[in-house]
């Protein structure tokens, strides 16, 4: 590895912490909801994955995306078991948003771009998330039949879409800021992207 892809490399690294940093504070900025499966909330923590994928690219928007989000659920007692689990499904929000945004549309910052790059990873991690509130939280912990965990996961429903709503109205601003603030300070070049916008 040469000194150039080494400072590209550190400088991910540093960026990436950063932003899970920002899904920690994003998910830690909620309003709780008691539930039949627990605690439902509304934060911003859906609106830091997505933008870490925007930012970031697939695999280093995923680790981003995930990390935080383990992170946060290590530090709430309610959910520390859980922060595996998290990992791997907000990790997908993050890897969803960037795919879409560096292999669809190849890096072309617009808020059209960023709002469909979003809205598919929210609909992404919606159907892990209630899939995971349906067999982990409805039958394996709470232990409830099939229809009273459908029941339960129905409950969660609007409250996943409300979030999900919010991080595609807001990312992509975030997004679309960012990316101008990124090439007007030439550092767009700098990171190792998967594509280049055109």
């Amino acid at each position: 590895m040469n000194q150039s892809k080494g400072k590209q490399a550190v400088l991910m690294l540093c960026i990436t912490a950063m932003m899970a940093a920002l899904v920690a504070v994003g998910s830690k900025a909620e309003i709780q909801i008691p539930s039949i499966l627990g605690t439902d909330r509304f934060h911003l923590g859906n609106v830091m994955c997505a933008l870490s994928g925007l930012l970031l690219g697939p695999w280093w928007g995923a680790l981003a995306s995930g990390l935080g989000s383990a992170i946060f659920d290590l530090f709430d007692p309610i959910r520390i078991t859980e922060a595996p689990i998290t990992f791997i499904t907000k990790g997908v929000y993050g890897l969803v948003a960037g795919a879409v945004f560096f292999k669809v549309f190849k890096g072309r910052s617009n808020y059209v771009n960023e709002a469909v790059a979003s809205a598919l990873a929210a609909v992404s991690y919606i159907v892990l998330y209630l899939s995971k509130s349906f067999f982990y939280n409805g039958l394996l912990i709470k232990g409830l039949t099939a229809d009273a965990a459908w029941l339960a996961v129905l409950g969660r429903i609007p409250n996943s879409v409300f979030n999900g709503i919010v991080a595609v109205i807001f990312a992509p601003i975030l997004g679309v800021a960012l990316h101008k603030a990124l090439k007007a300070a030439h550092l767009e070049e700098k990171l190792p992207l998967p594509s280049k916008p055109a």
